[in-house]
């Protein structure tokens, strides 16, 4: 498949009516992917996600959206952050290596650590608090001993068994 004169012609035209890329694919006869990667190799102005405009349309507006600015209602649509009980102002505003270092302390009370921490996260990434476990992590691997057993699962023989004899049957 090459970009003919025609075909980016008409992807301009259907990409300027608001087509999506899906639709614009199927017209044209590429994949969704092959439309997004060519509108942005050619500067095609950007739109807005589906996912942000189905979450607009759900919106109550109190004003006729001509009324109001975009980034009005973008900012509308938006989900407000839950808000937490005042019960620990202090970890709230500690910075997040001081929380992993304290989070990490009763594993590393016998000996202090300089290598490579466990990077397990805990909480939500958005909000204060945010940390990662600090632990000492097993050589080559992101994660302390405890978290590698969370994070990985081993395949057992007889599993890796009836993986190697589908891979021969559908050959």
């Amino acid at each position: 498949m090459s970009w003919t004169p025609e075909r980016i012609g008409k992807l301009e035209k259907l990409w300027a009516e608001g087509l999506s890329t899906a639709e614009i694919g199927r017209r044209i006869g590429v994949s969704k992917n092959a439309v997004v990667g060519k509108a942005h190799r050619l500067g095609l102005p950007g739109r807005q996600s589906p996912i942000e405009s189905k979450r607009l349309k759900q919106t109550p507006r109190a004003a006729a959206p001509e009324a109001q600015p975009k980034e009005a209602v973008a900012q509308k649509a938006k989900p407000e952050a839950p808000k937490k009980p005042d019960a620990k102002p202090a970890v709230a505003a500690e910075p997040p290596r001081k929380a992993a270092a304290r989070a990490a302390a009763p594993k590393q009370a016998a000996k202090k650590h300089s290598g490579p921490s466990c990077q397990w996260p805990f909480g939500d990434p958005r909000l204060p608090g945010f940390h990662f476990c600090g632990a000492p992590a097993v050589s080559g691997k992101p994660y302390c001993g405890e978290h590698c057993a969370a994070a990985y699962n081993r395949v057992s023989s007889s599993q890796a068994e009836a993986r190697a004899n589908q891979a021969v049957a559908a050959a």
